[in-house]
């Protein structure tokens, strides 16, 4: 639908605030992503060679941009056009035109049923460091207006567990918003409780609720590198919890259940690697039920036949992947960096669905067996069953309000089959 079928492309930013033709955000990985109520889609930031020589280090990215699915139209909208960005914070609590968060990639994201963007910590680079954030902000997409709302403007905040705690500075968190209105946050690499490791997978899941203003801790430990505690498949219990982890997938269904997929972290003798389980967690009940997977790290893929849905179904390892849920309440999984059926270790474009009424996967394209595989673009706006996008993780995505997905970008292979940022965006329909 737009960009580069190419690697590493610049972004072209034209004025702030006006949309253009021309105008595309530069190829990028870790970014984060939001739709609105009018069904346009929003990208924010990531980590990125934008701007910068391909013989340079990497940058970070600040820049907010507007995609209107109608006209085919990018609009930079808020953020630097140029790397390593510092934030500006303002006073807590009141917007500002000049507020605005510093750079950073794998931050967590919402959208609200006031159609309010929110985004929480990620990793940021600066003058002489880096470092995990735990500011929580909110931008209104009418006013264009960033508030910060909760968290620390400084860099590596612990996290405080006990009543009206906060959750510590991470990066590569998973994120939900429920029908109330309230944010969940699970896990990330960062800083827990205990003060003895420094960007060490958490398990921790949060609640904020954005009226009070007030986060809750919910579930999960207060020190690093938790285990999983898996019970028994398929049935939920007060003792069970999935393992530290980052990277992961998120879903919430239309019962308000949240779901978790996979990511890089601790299974459940300890190992940390890569994980393909599947939880599902009732806030209702406040259990957490293991539904799928392997509770041990590095599983290989169960493909079976392509668009047939099979018992022994299931994707393999991965971190990074994108996720969707389409109007049916089906979850989506894209691609990530992990295992496949024949290959350990690149990454994948392969495309999955999965069913919470039977609890079963389907491999719904990509390639089974080619880890780091090239996009077949096609022609520009045109839909064909031959094309696929190349392999990638960190990319983000969408869901529209006709439940077709998009996703954007990511590290991965362009139509040549060479590695790098990727700035192409895909619609893909059910």
């Amino acid at each position: 639908m737009s960009g580069s079928s190419t690697v590493n492309a610049t972004g072209v930013y034209g004025s702030l605030g006006v949309p253009a033709s021309g105008n595309v955000p530069g190829g990028r990985s870790g970014a984060v992503s939001w739709i609105d109520g009018s069904g346009n889609l929003w990208l924010f930031g990531g980590y990125s060679r934008v701007g910068v020589p391909a013989s340079a280090d990497s940058t970070y990215l600040n820049d907010l941009w507007e995609f209107n699915a109608t006209s085919k139209e990018w609009a930079w909208v808020s953020g630097g056009d140029t790397g390593f960005a510092w934030g500006v914070y303002g006073s807590l609590g009141v917007p500002a035109a000049g507020n605005v968060p510093g750079a950073r990639q794998a931050a967590a994201n919402w959208i609200d049923k006031s159609g309010n963007l929110w985004l929480f910590g990620g990793y940021e680079q600066y003058e002489g460091g880096s470092a995990y954030l735990n500011d929580l902000w909110e931008f209104n997409p009418t006013s264009k207006g960033w508030t910060w709302v909760s968290g620390s403007n400084g860099y590596g905040s612990w996290g405080e567990y006990g009543p009206q705690g906060i959750p510590g500075a991470r990066v590569g968190a998973a994120s939900w918003i429920d029908s109330s209105g309230n944010l969940w946050l699970f896990g990330g690499n960062g800083e827990g409780e205990a003060e003895n490791c420094v960007g060490c997978g958490l398990n921790d899941l949060w609640e904020f609720n954005p009226t009070s203003k007030v986060w809750t801790w919910v579930s999960g430990s207060d020190t690093e590198s938790a285990l999983g505690s898996y019970g028994t498949q398929g049935t939920p219990g007060t003792g069970n919890v999935p393992g530290a982890r980052s990277g992961a997938v998120s879903w919430i269904d239309g019962s308000g259940n949240l779901w978790l997929y996979g990511g890089n972290g601790y299974d459940s003798v300890g190992i940390n690697g890569l994980l393909n389980d599947l939880w599902e967690y009732s806030p209702t009940a406040k259990t957490w039920t293991w539904v799928s997977g392997s509770k041990t790290a590095n599983a290989a893929g169960v493909y079976g036949n392509l668009g047939t849905p099979a018992a022994t179904n299931v994707p393999g390892a991965r971190s990074g992947a994108v996720s969707w849920i389409d109007g049916s309440g089906n979850l989506w999984l894209f691609g990530g960096g992990g295992n496949n059926s024949t290959v350990t270790g690149g990454d994948f474009n392969d495309l999955w669905e999965f069913s919470p009424t039977s609890k079963g996967w389907i491999w719904m394209g990509g390639s089974d067996a080619a880890n780091n595989a090239p996009g077949v673009y096609g022609s520009l706006g045109v839909p064909a069953t031959t094309n696929v996008p190349g392999a990638r993780s960190g990319a983000v995505s969408w869901i529209d309000g006709s439940g077709d997905l998009w996703f954007f970008g990511g590290d991965g292979y362009d139509s040549t089959g060479t590695q790098g940022y990727l700035n192409d965006l895909w619609h893909y329909q059910p």
